[in-house]
């Protein structure tokens, strides 16, 4: 770690931003003393701060925050043989030795989100001395500690203890740090989103695609959710309702990005901003996502692109039937997030697959397409709202804010305990967000329904996408743990791990 802290410590990428949306462009390299000068240098800083974020969720995110859950499996391609490092995270089988794995998602997760740190702490200590307008000064500093924060709590919550970077490493003593508890690590968190909300404009002020103050108030309410410090997270969740910045797209599917237009819409707290094209700021998320093998002609008829090509190896972020089940009838949801696609080459029963339908969308290029990917949704702020609302007894108001989801989904009143209803709630307005690993991470329950999840896998290996006579791996379901390990490679640089 300590070879790549010190480069992405020095060095800022260069984007340029378009009027209507944040886009970060191809990068270049300059010294930090001569590039932190003017209003732009420190723009263009903060675009290359946010880059990171697009590689994470084309593909490592996806993998450990989903498909280690029990809301996507993977699906078995017997003619190429395991991808081990997808698979191995779907059946939690991952190899682990004194803390440290080889896993190549888990380092590169890991290594981005510490890419994010690195050009976050560069603008912290060059942008109070900047002789810049103070609005932009203000701005770009609410952004980088916005991320910093953002970046932390990934890596708090998937790896637990981790070393906690605060200024720009200059040489090699100061790169390998020691391991920072959550104890120490979530302060820090708590600092940092403090600080960046009275710096950042709101919605309708901010540059369509940045952070902006009521991002910053639902990732630190988010964090407080975590902590179980319920009262806090009221207050800011509450200051993003009453912002009137944010409203509930009418009809769900509506509320995800098309390919080129309905991005950063009304409902959109923060998304991942993608464009597709040339430029090197598009997604391929998902592709990622297919069932395979997939012949060129039947991706193009999902996609639309003039030029399909067909995909191999192993398909991964499949909807489970278990997500599939936790739709209630007549959820509107269900047929907004799921569709089905036949595939003529698979191995696996008639090869008609559920894929994830909301980020479907027509594009013109093979492996290129500029949907944005979602972090925080207003529907989740009413989500936590409900839930933070019901921990402290106040289950009226809960509900309040409850039955607006459940209206649009075209859904009336909760059964049974408003808790467990909250928690339901969640996983099916979310399905495919990345949030179901954290929150059974949260409730304290992932071992228990990864168990359960792995032993319905390992007795019926066909209900869940291995071919007929295929069982689960052998080493399948036997190192579900509720960290990731940190990764070896990263260990061979820092003696602390």
């Amino acid at each position: 770690m300590k070879k790549i802290i010190i480069f992405l410590g020095l060095i800022c990428f260069i984007a340029i931003s378009c009027e209507d949306e944040l886009n970060v462009f191809p990068e270049d390299s300059l010294s930090v003393p001569t590039f932190f000068q003017t209003e732009d240098d420190f723009v263009q800083a903060v675009n290359g701060t946010y880059a990171p974020l697009r590689t994470m969720y084309n593909q490592t995110k996806p993998f450990m925050a989903e498909m280690s859950s029990d809301n996507t499996y993977f699906a078995r391609n017997t003619a190429f043989g395991a991808t081990e490092n997808n698979q191995d995270i779907a059946d939690h089988s991952m190899i682990t030795d004194d803390g440290i794995t080889p896993n190549s998602n888990v380092q590169n997760q890991y290594r981005q989100l510490y890419a994010i740190v690195a050009r976050a702490n560069q603008i912290l200590v060059t942008v109070d001395d900047a002789e810049i307008d103070q609005a932009v000064k203000d701005n770009v500093k609410g952004q980088a500690l916005f991320l910093r924060a953002f970046a932390y709590f990934d890596l708090v919550q998937f790896y637990g203890s981790v070393p906690l970077h605060l200024e720009p490493v200059l040489d090699r003593e100061g790169a390998a740090l020691p391991l920072s508890s959550p104890d120490v690590i979530y302060p820090q968190i708590i600092a940092d989103a403090q600080a960046a909300i009275p710096l950042l404009p709101p919605k309708s002020v901010q540059e369509p695609g940045r952070v902006t103050s009521g991002a910053a108030q639902t990732l630190l309410a988010n964090v407080y959710i975590v902590l179980q410090e319920w009262a806090a997270a009221e207050t800011l969740l509450k200051a993003v309702v009453n912002s009137g910045e944010y409203m509930l797209m009418p009809d769900y599917e509506d509320a995800f990005s098309g390919n080129s237009d309905n991005k950063n819409n009304m409902e959109s707290v923060f998304e991942i901003q993608y464009r597709e094209g040339a430029e090197g700021v598009q997604g391929n998320f998902m592709y990622n996502f297919l069932p395979r093998p997939i012949e060129a002609d039947e991706v193009g008829a999902l996609f639309g692109t003039a030029d399909p090509q067909p995909i191999n190896g192993q398909g991964n972020n499949i909807p489970t039937p278990d997500i599939i089940a936790a739709y209630e009838d007549g959820d509107l949801r269900e047929d907004g997030s799921i569709m089905y696609i036949e595939t003529r080459e698979s191995f696996w029963n008639d090869g008609i697959y559920p894929i994830i339908k909301k980020y479907v969308e027509p594009h013109a290029l093979h492996n290129n397409h500029g949907m944005n990917f979602p972090v925080y949704r207003y529907a989740e702020v009413l989500l936590f709202l409900a839930e933070a609302l019901e921990e402290q007894g106040k289950d009226g108001e809960a509900i309040t804010y409850l039955n607006q989801v459940r209206t649009r989904a075209g859904l009336g009143a909760h059964t049974g305990d408003l808790g467990d209803a909250i928690f339901r709630e969640r996983r099916v307005e979310l399905a495919f967000e990345n949030k179901r690993w954290f929150d059974l991470l949260r409730k304290g329950i992932a071992i228990q329904v990864m168990t359960e999840f792995g032993n319905r896998v390992i007795n019926n290996p066909n209900d869940y996408y291995l071919p007929e006579g295929v069982p689960a791996a052998g080493n399948a379901f036997t190192n579900i743990r509720e960290r990731y390990a940190l990764p070896s490679s990263e260990s061979e640089l820092n003696p602390n791990f």
